[in-house]
C-alpha cells in the first residue's frame, strides 16, 4: 500500500514540475522578454524598407572594398549562424599561425603604414562578433575613404560616431558594429557607379 501511494505521488509530482517547468515557465518569461526587451528579444533584427536586412548581435560577411569588413569568422562557411564556433587552434599550432601571418601581409598591402590590428587577422570564439574594434575600423578608412570618393578625414568622423563604449562604463573594450557603420556609410556616401 506504501508502494502505490509513493508512485502516486511521485507520478503526480513529474507531472507538476513538467507542467509548470516546461510549459508556464518558459511562457512567463517568454511573454516577460517580448514585453519587457522586444527588440532583444526578436534578435535584434534591422530592416530597410520592410525587409531584414541583418541583426545588430551577429556579425555578417562584407567583401566590396567600399564597405568595412568584419572579423574573419570560422564559422562553418563563414557567419553561419547555424554552425558557430571558432578555430579551436592553440596559439603555437602551425596552421593558424600562417593564416594569421597570410592574413597581416594582405593587410599590410591595403594600408602598408598602419599597424595591422589583432580582430582583423583572427575570428572571434564565436566566429559572429558583429563588431570590430575601432582601431580595426579606423586601419580600413583608407580604403573606405578612396573607394566611395569621400575624404577620409569624414570616413574617421563616421567611424568615431559608430564607437560604442564599454558596457555599464567598464566592461570590455570599445567596439564598432560593422552593419551598422557601413549602413550609415550607404546613407551619407553612396558608391560611385563604376
Amino acid at each position: 500500500m506504501n508502494i502505490a501511494k509513493n508512485l502516486i505521488t511521485a507520478v503526480l509530482m513529474t507531472m507538476v514540475t513538467t507542467v509548470l517547468l516546461g510549459v508556464v515557465y518558459p511562457l512567463v518569461v517568454t511573454g516577460l522578454a517580448q514585453a519587457l526587451f522586444h527588440d532583444k528579444a526578436n534578435g535584434q533584427l534591422i530592416e530597410r524598407d520592410g525587409k531584414v536586412i541583418g541583426s545588430r548581435i551577429i556579425g555578417q560577411g562584407f567583401s566590396s572594398p567600399g564597405y568595412f569588413r568584419s572579423r574573419p569568422s570560422a564559422a562553418g562557411t563563414g557567419y553561419d549562424p547555424l554552425n558557430s564556433g571558432g578555430t579551436n587552434l592553440g596559439p603555437t599550432n602551425k596552421k593558424l599561425i600562417d593564416a594569421v601571418k597570410a592574413a597581416v601581409d594582405a593587410a599590410k598591402k591595403e594600408n602598408p603604414s598602419a599597424s595591422v590590428p589583432i580582430d582583423l587577422v583572427t575570428s572571434s570564439a564565436s566566429g559572429l562578433d558583429p563588431h570590430v574594434s575601432p582601431a580595426a575600423a579606423i586601419f580600413q578608412a583608407p580604403r573606405v575613404a578612396r573607394e566611395r570618393g569621400v575624404a577620409e578625414s569624414d570616413v574617421r568622423r563616421l567611424v568615431d560616431a559608430h564607437v560604442e563604449g564599454r558596457q555599464l562604463g567598464f566592461l570590455g573594450e570599445p567596439v564598432v558594429n560593422v552593419l551598422e557603420l557601413n549602413l550609415d556609410l550607404d546613407g551619407r556616401y553612396p558608391m560611385k557607379k563604376k
